[in-house]
């Protein structure tokens, strides 16, 4: 009998992370990220260490078994090993040169960088095995930007499989390592910490405090291990654990460069597949408590977005004005921009909050992720790596919109060549009575007239602009009515109900009715599922026969079978795990 691969469900999604259930998904033994732990390491409670590992070094090539340590595998009746073959691991840098004897395994796949660039047995068709093991992890950890590529290429093609990068992990970066893609770490450095009379805790390696009896030991160790995968899972679970990561990279130069460089790639490839998000539950917070925060691939694509692609209603095109940011999120539920908005009192002047990291934000896009949904500490400085990308943005924002006239009240310094430029705030806060006054006027002095629009004409502007901004056209919104009390919106057409603006999550609620047109307009991705197949819930990875891989988790999809639109699903993993990810990756909607 071949080996058997372990039962895998994710509890938990958060970007290239995942909490997963081992074993039974109805009774699960143990979870992963976790530990992998050989003879000579202290014993550890299998929902910590699923899985324990031994070489043999014998022969050559050397070859290694992985064992469960509970009833992981499919019929979950008995503990099961996998075996593989190291082969020949050349070093990174001879990564031109093809060995041809790679490593082998059916569940245990051990994988190298030279592998990866010359080893077609990986492009195998459906390979997904229990666990992948980067064998020469501590080459690439010292070489520049070759771990990132190397995790990344690792994940986005074997999204079901579980990760391993033997000797790198340690409780200062499992939740790091985490955010990259790696699930299975193990005890090597903290063998090493321990025989050097060194603690390798959550915040890096220390000496133990002698007046609280802390030691070096292996149980020492093993308490710092614990504490470190229990964080871990449950940033995961929480959706916080980029934040963790953030913290976790300062332990060392090397980290802080893992990270930057994770997040440069990441952004590369979001060109070509979904990574991330298109709306969150409400109560999402995206936290932007360090300066590696503007690195991530959210907050990149916003500011690019904002940049090159964002129209603003039709009849705010001419006069801008520069508000700052609030700490209360979305920005018109806080008094601040109460009196702002009262001062301003035309609705046809465009207003735009300027703030850290996401640069810039329209008012028609406020309800929108990640603009209603950051977090950030308000000192009301600015360094100049912010102002620099504000200024950037904003540059930009004006070359393509051709606004006449930009009202500054944001107190930043602006130099526009060719655009009349009105401060209104002198030095002064943006609340005092002689700032908001001189906004007043500047308004006033803009416009020969008041605003003149229906409260119809602004509700439509606003929803024409965030479809735009989401979908890349309002054209499914021609002849629709716009009723409803700001801020939740209901669409119809003749009316038959199109969809609901829902602004707590920052997404349209597509009705059954809007599909057909969405689908002649090309707006929404899709994904097709095998002809003959009988849809009777939601989607998963069997399904597919093709699918588009930009979506992004909340992305509302088309569901199409040998031509025919049977309905639509809400994503629940990114176009990066599609096919092959590990469980549900879309919920049932809409079948018509």
């Amino acid at each position: 009998m071949g080996e058997r691969p372990i039962g895998r469900s994710v509890i938990s999604r958060d970007r290239f992370s995942r909490l997963f259930s081992l074993g039974d998904r109805n009774d699960p033994s143990s979870f992963a990220p976790g530990l992998i732990i050989g003879d000579d390491d202290p014993d550890f409670p299998v929902s910590i260490a699923p899985f324990s590992s031994s070489m043999d070094n014998s022969t050559i090539p050397s070859s290694m078994k992985v064992s469960t340590r509970a009833n992981l595998c499919f019929p979950f009746d008995s503990l099961d090993t996998w075996e593989s073959s190291q082969g020949l691991v050349l070093p990174p840098s001879l990564v031109e040169s093809n060995s041809g004897e790679f490593g082998t395994g059916a569940e245990l796949v051990p994988v190298t960088w030279n592998s990866l660039h010359h080893d077609q047995s990986l492009l195998t068709i459906g390979l997904q095995p229990s666990v992948i093991v980067l064998t020469d992890s501590p080459q690439l950890s010292s070489s520049l930007g070759l771990l990132e590529q190397a995790l990344l290429t690792i994940r986005t093609n074997f999204p079901s499989s579980l990760i391993w990068t033997p000797g790198i992990g340690g409780p200062d970066n499992c939740a790091l390592l985490s955010w990259m893609g790696v699930d299975i770490f193990d005890l090597a450095r903290s063998r090493q910490s321990s025989s050097l009379g060194v603690l390798l805790s959550e915040t890096g390696p220390r000496f133990p405090e002698q007046s609280t009896n802390e030691d070096s030991s292996m149980e020492s160790q093993k308490e710092m291990w614990v504490r470190a995968i229990s964080a871990t899972r449950s940033a995961i679970r929480d959706g916080t654990l980029r934040d963790l990561a953030e913290r976790q990279s300062t332990s060392s130069p090397r980290s802080v460069e893992h990270l930057r460089r994770h997040d440069q790639l990441s952004f590369e490839i979001s060109k070509q597949i979904g990574l991330s998000r298109s709306s969150v539950d409400f109560g999402k917070k995206l936290r932007c408590h360090s300066f590696e925060s503007r690195g991530d691939v959210t907050i990149r694509n916003w500011r690019e977005a904002i940049s090159e692609n964002y129209e603003p209603p039709s009849r705010q095109c001419d006069v801008l004005v520069l508000l700052p940011c609030s700490a209360k999120k979305p920005y018109r539920l806080s008094q601040s921009h109460s009196r702002f908005r009262r001062a301003i009192g035309n609705s046809r002047a465009h207003e735009v909050m300027v703030t850290a990291p996401l640069g810039l934000v329209p008012r028609d896009l406020e309800d929108l992720w990640p603009a209603a949904h950051y977090d950030i500490p308000v000192t009301g400085d600015w360094d100049n790596d912010e102002l620099s990308i504000i200024r950037r943005m904003l540059n930009r924002l004006v070359e393509r919109v051709g606004y006449s006239t930009i009202v500054n009240h944001s107190g930043i310094e602006l130099l526009l060549a060719d655009r009349l430029v009105i401060d209104t705030r002198m030095g002064e806060s943006a609340g005092s009575s002689e700032s908001l006054e001189r906004l007043q006027d500047a308004i006033s002095s803009s416009f020969s007239e008041d605003g003149g629009e229906t409260d119809f004409s602004v509700r439509q502007e606003k929803i024409k602009s965030i479809s735009r901004f989401q979908f890349g056209s309002d054209k499914w919104l021609d002849d629709c009515e716009i009723r409803g009390r700001p801020p939740i919106f209901t669409i119809t057409k003749d009316g038959v109900q199109m969809a609901k603006w829902d602004p707590r999550r920052g997404r349209f609620l597509l009705s059954k009715s809007s599909l057909e047109t969405m689908r002649e307009l090309k707006l929404l991705k899709s994904v097709e599922i095998n002809p003959g197949l009988d849809w009777v819930g939601d989607i998963f990875p069997s399904m597919i026969a093709h699918h588009d891989r930009s979506i992004l988790v909340g992305d509302e999809i088309l569901v199409i079978q040998e031509g025919k639109l049977l309905g639509s699903a809400r994503s629940v993993a990114p176009g990066w795990e599609w096919p092959l990810g590990p469980g549900k990756l879309a919920k049932s909607r809409h079948r018509l």
